[in-house]
């Protein structure tokens, strides 16, 4: 019997495992899988070296969204360390002007105590526009961010908007690479995730239809049939 990948999963900006939680159950079979908790750091960086401090010496890395943005990072501490890299829904550019003023009025919308005004807000951009009316998927986003709670959130802002722009790094990225999207996310659409898989050199684009941002709770199926073939490949 083979041994187990140990694959480390990055959640995004207010997900906890529950983002993953049909990975975890569908890939258990070939992968060790670990979600990494992005809530007790306020940049890019310390995160990556706290992952890198709790994680195996090798393992397979996969992050969505803010989770990309801390794998980058980790390619960039300790790129020995990873031996298959998966980027979904996110990409590779620091913060624009325009995201940083959106991040700094969510928090001072937390200053006067709406924390779930903030991920009603959220919702749009993060999931397809025909999974709005979703409940029980909605549950889990509200959920999620409810159980990362607002003080956790601001450090997450905080250090979305200090990341360091990494399109330059991309080309030093060895090993292979999975590049994923939903077609319909707005928050990191489509053309920027081509542009990524363009500059990484072992890497496969994949576009999952009718998805928006958090891919791997709206289309598991899709997700952990293309996670599967990036590990065993």
């Amino acid at each position: 019997m083979m041994a187990k990948t140990p694959l480390i999963l990055l959640p995004g900006l207010l997900c906890d495992e529950a983002l993953w939680a049909h990975q975890i159950q569908d890939l258990a079979d070939i992968a060790d899988m670990t979600v990494a908790d992005l809530t007790r750091d306020s940049t890019i960086q310390d995160m990556a070296t706290r992952v890198l401090a709790e994680t195996p010496n090798k393992f397979a890395l996969a992050g969505l969204s803010m989770g990309g943005h801390v794998a980058q990072e980790i390619m960039r501490q300790a790129p020995d360390r990873v031996e298959r890299l998966a980027l979904l829904d996110t990409s590779d550019n620091a913060d624009t002007l325009e995201k940083t003023k959106q991040r700094k009025s969510f928090i001072a919308q937390l200053g006067v105590g709406d924390f779930k005004g903030v991920t009603e807000k959220l919702l749009p951009y993060l999931i397809h526009k025909d999974l709005l009316g979703d409940e029980n998927l909605i549950g889990i986003i509200k959920s999620s961010a409810t159980n990362i709670g607002p003080d956790a959130f601001v450090r997450q802002q905080i250090a979305l908007m200090n990341r360091p722009d990494g399109t330059g790094d991309l080309q030093y990225i060895a090993c292979p690479t999975l590049v994923l999207c939903g077609r319909q996310d707005v928050m990191t659409p489509l053309s920027k995730h081509e542009e990524m898989a363009a500059a990484i050199p072992n890497a496969r684009l994949v576009v999952i239809e009718n998805c928006g941002h958090l891919s791997p709770l709206e289309k598991p199926e899709q997700v952990n049939a293309e996670m599967r073939a990036w590990l065993e490949n």
